[in-house]
């Protein structure tokens, strides 16, 4: 969701919710790399049922990465995406379900954003061509070296739109993934896939809720399912906390700031294309053989722990005095809601509220006094009292006046302490502005055989003296001091240019100002006001209801650039009743329309692309060669808004009515929508029942029976290309192998159904175990004064006993680590001691210097993983008593290892961590858990399987 800075401000708030990732890597023996085994307990202390994979969010990074070379061809591109979902799964280790979601066709309020992106994208593209051929004349004009020009095509990323043929293939591969996978990986073998791709309408994490909610309102549903949910976009969290699901657990990549990237020009890091200087490389090494040996560091990940935040926002948002019982969850969606006035995909944030300025703190105050006004909450089940939110507006609207003066004056003070900032920095790197000569005069250390004796000292100082003076005065002079000096240049200035800002927010008249700049109308237009409001009040209704229910019509959008002011939400109570019902979404190739520039349209059919560029279409007007960006106060393009004219469905569709004929079967198949694919491997219960309605051949929907699958529910038929057991399964990427052996069976699914006026229940469900609480009142004080002396958690266990060494202990660890090895993490190359392999197995150690994106084709090209044949009950409910989790610093303190041992017992998971053997019985009491596992987890155990009397 597009909240700029909301990540940011919510993991500093509340720091506890960020728990780091333990990672188990793949290891070598005898030049073979050996995959993890995923089937193993989880190394982070803590058993997942379902992972969601909101796979955009996969697709990007690996098809055109940031912070290293980009793949080849798609081909390595696919290869990508499945090393990190690889690592994904063997961080998670789901035990039930993984979820699998492709953005397909979104609903009109999110097309506007996707069309503004892609026009950026394909403007921006086309600059940066015009400004790297233009740098690299003027560096080969004056002699420089720059690496040759390669002539390789541009990968446009816009193609990673539902209905390319590039989102068709990557379906065809990611079938092909799970079948490989449920056929050769212990850790899939009894788990259910479930793959929506780009032909299922609804963006990724929408169709992953969705699903939850349809789920929970089954009476199969367990209440106590652990969920966990991996996506950077920040509405996942709002999302999470929307299920009220008391087990849910986001994981994304650590976000590391300032990273250095390669210049666009000559591919090395620490300055940007404008500053490029055309200086040739330095050599790494006397022959340069050390300059591809430092491969670019991986990227970590971390958990948040939505049950964690949800024991902060209990403390915050806990009101005393109340005229009707106090309930936490309304509270919660409360809060959600609140969150959307700062942004969100489908409307533009209000121009007082900025999260930097501290907006959610004072939403949340205002909402407290609303709330004992009202005596009621403002949402229910993602319904909307609009009454209350005229409260707040009104609120907000009486402070705006005060927060844009403010905002003005904490601008100025940041730019005048960076000015003073750069001032030192450039004093401290010019260094002295002269040096003394004679015996005074600075030497290079070891030049001097013996210092010289000496003489005439007051003479010397003196001379320093009036050097220094004389250079003062120049530099007065210099500065223009008399009024005769030498103007700056414009690239010797300290500050750059502020960008023009006609509506001065900060000034009397603001109001006048941005209505006639932003909407060309007067202020005193009461009617145009309170059409955008309107506007905005049926946003944030349509916003609350996507949430919590699902899509509410596929055809609305907020018509206009901007937000209205808070101060002019006045008598909103009747501006809006329903949505209309019954609304259906675009297909695939009509989005592209909608949403491509002309530049993309090589994606598209000829004689749709015609639509695009031919001066006679009645459209050409949807797709402008160029369009203004109003930095709308900003400082970068990228955050100001695209200026695009809003695409006329109904002038579309009439235009696209004379080119449909003109289709070919393949571009029907892909213009039409799709449905979900379940996916089971052999061992699974309910593969034998898939497998007899293949052999019935049944054209109907079915009823799975939710006894075989985890309580899951939902409609089975028959897929017209099936993956199949014992049947081989083509590999769509020649580098990769075809699966001879093949043990999965796929078939087509459907969610549970509902009428288009059900009520999803936003409530915690009957017999959900809330989790222990894992704050404690320091952390509760930390978070309002700042981080403090934070230190990040590693895994889920907050009761790891932290090793402190000494000065011969870090020593001893120089010693035993090999400098010469490159590559790996902090800890990789340090050994783990033996006293690791205790217990009913003994763990795979950690292999130094190897990048995880080798791991995988070993395992694709070569001999698969050693398979047990025999099916075993699902894992989360076996006895298991290795340990396991252990500290990274751990790994080269054997003595420290042997300790923690003694001083906190040994097996079931409790080694170094001096778990409470007291609290892991408690919570298999609770969980209903069978003995010898006892994790110390801070989350209830998943329930035993098949714990259901199913009647």
């Amino acid at each position: 969701m597009g909240v700029p800075a909301f990540f940011r401000w919510l993991s500093r708030k509340y720091s506890t919710i960020v728990v780091h990732c333990t990672e188990e890597r793949s290891k070598e023996c005898n030049g073979v790399r050996i995959p993890v085994d995923t089937s193993k307990p989880n190394p982070n202390e803590v058993e997942f049922d379902n992972l969601y994979l909101d796979m955009n969010g996969i697709i990007h990074p690996c098809t055109h990465p940031e912070d290293k070379a980009a793949p080849k061809n798609e081909d390595e591109m696919m290869v990508a995406i499945f090393e990190y979902m690889d690592r994904l799964f063997n961080i998670v280790r789901p035990r039930r379900v993984l979820y699998m979601a492709i953005d397909g066709v979104a609903p009109r309020a999110k097309m506007n954003q996707q069309r503004s992106r892609r026009f950026r994208a394909s403007k921006e593209g086309v600059e940066l061509v015009e400004e790297k051929s233009r740098i690299r004349e003027e560096i080969l004009g004056r002699g420089g070296y720059l690496p040759p020009d390669e002539i390789k095509e541009r990968f446009d990323s816009n193609c990673i739109t539902p209905g390319t043929e590039f989102m068709d293939n990557l379906a065809k591969c990611l079938r092909y993934y799970i079948a490989d996978r449920l056929s050769n990986d212990p850790g899939w073998r009894n788990i259910t896939v479930i793959l929506s791709d780009a032909s299922v309408p609804g963006e990724g994490e929408h169709k992953i809720m969705d699903y939850i909610r349809r789920q929970r309102a089954q009476p199969h549903h367990d209440p106590n399912t652990h969920h966990c949910l991996c996506g950077a976009d920040a509405d996942l969290i709002m999302l999470g906390l929307a299920t009220h699901e008391p087990n849910f657990t986001i994981i994304r990549e650590e976000f590391k700031p300032n990273q250095p990237r390669p210049c666009a020009m000559c591919g090395q890091k620490g300055h940007e294309i404008k500053d490029c200087q055309g200086v040739a490389r330095e050599k790494q090494g006397e022959h340069d053989e050390f300059a591809d040996t430092m491969p670019a560091s991986e990227q970590e990940f971390i958990f948040i722990r939505l049950c964690v935040l949800r024991e902060y926002l209990e403390r915050e948002l806990t009101m005393a005095s109340l005229p009707f019982p106090f309930d936490f969850e309304r509270t919660v969606d409360d809060w959600v809601f609140m969150c959307f006035f700062v942004g969100n995909d489908f409307l533009p944030h209000l121009p007082s509220l900025e999260i930097r300025e501290g907006a959610i703190d004072r939403l949340v105050g205002i909402y407290k006094d609303v709330v004992h006004k009202t005596g009621g909450y403002i949402t229910e089940n993602g319904f909307v009292k609009l009454e209350s939110v005229e409260l707040i507006m009104q609120a907000i609207g009486v402070a705006e006046d005060n927060i844009f003066k403010k905002r003005k004056e904490d601008d100025e003070g940041f730019k005048r302490r960076n000015k003073e900032k750069k001032k030192r920095m450039k004093a401290q790197q010019q260094g002295p502005s002269y040096l003394t000569s004679g015996q005074f005069a600075p030497q290079a250390l070891g030049g001097r055989g013996r210092p010289e004796v000496v003489q005439n000292a007051r003479h010397q100082a003196f001379d320093m003296r009036m050097q220094g003076r004389d250079q003062h005065n120049r530099a007065g002079t210099s500065d223009g001091q008399d009024g005769r000096g030498v103007k700056r240049k414009a690239e010797d200035s300290d500050s750059e240019p502020d960008p023009e800002d006609n509506v001065r927010l900060w000034e009397d008249g603001w109001k006048q100002r941005y209505y006639k700049t932003k909407f060309d109308v007067d202020a005193t237009d009461d009617d145009f006001r309170k059409k955008v409001v309107m506007s905005y009040v049926e946003g944030l209704c349509w916003v609350l209801r996507y949430y919590y229910q699902g899509c509410a019509s596929w055809k609305w959008y907020f018509p206009f650039h901007y937000a209205p002011f808070a101060s002019d939400f006045k008598d909103i109570k009747g501006m809006f009743t329903d949505f209309e019902l019954g609304t259906k979404p675009f297909k695939p190739l009509e989005q592209l329309m909608g949403v491509f520039p002309a530049a993309s349209g090589n994606f598209l059919p000829e004689t749709w692309r015609s639509l695009m560029s031919n001066p006679e279409s009645s459209i050409i007007d949807f797709y402008p060669d160029d369009f203004a960006i109003d930095l709308n106060g900003k400082k970068y393009a990228w955050q100001g808004v695209a200026l695009l004219p809003f695409v006329d469905e109904r002038r579309l569709r009439a235009a696209l009515a004379e080119v449909y004929p003109n289709l070919s079967p393949e571009e029907n198949k892909r213009n039409s929508l799709g449905s979900d694919m379940l996916f089971v491997g052999k061992s699974h219960s309910i593969c034998d029942f898939i497998q007899e309605l293949y052999r019935g051949e049944s054209h109907e929907g079915t009823e799975m029976p939710a006894e075989l699958c985890h309580g899951i529910q939902g409609t089975l038929n028959l897929d017209g290309d099936p993956i199949l057991p014992d049947k081989p399964v083509e590999s769509p990427i020649p580098m990769l192998r075809d699966i001879a052996q093949n043990s999965a069976i796929g078939v087509k699914y459907k969610d549970p159904q509902f009428g288009e006026t059900f009520v999803f229940k936003a409530v915690i469900l009957h017999g959900a175990k809330i989790p222990a609480k894992v704050l404690k009142p320091g952390d509760w004080e930390r978070g309002n004064r700042g981080r403090g002396n934070w230190r990040p958690q590693l895994g889920f266990n907050s009761n790891r006993q932290q090793v402190h060494l000494d000065q011969s202990a870090f020593r001893a660890l120089g010693h035993s680590i090999n400098r010469q090895q490159q590559g790996g993490g902090q800890y990789s190359n340090a050994p783990p001691p033996g006293n690791y392999h205790q217990g009913n197995y003994s763990r795979p150690a950690h292999s130094g210097g190897g990048h995880f994106s080798h791991s995988r084709q070993q395992g694709l090209l070569g001999a698969p993983p050693p398979f047990n044949p025999n099916p075993v009950q699902q894992y989360p409910r076996q006895q298991y008593g290795g340990g396991h989790g252990w500290d990274r610093s751990m790994q080269s303190q054997g003595a420290a290892y042997q300790q923690n041992m003694q001083r906190g017992g040994h097996g079931g998971g409790q080694g170094q961590g001096g778990y409470h053997q007291q609290r892991g019985q408690d919570d298999r009491r609770d969980r209903g858990g069978q003995p010898g596992y006892s994790s110390g987890r801070s989350y209830p155990l998943p329930p035993p399987a098949r714990r259901y009397n199913w009647s």
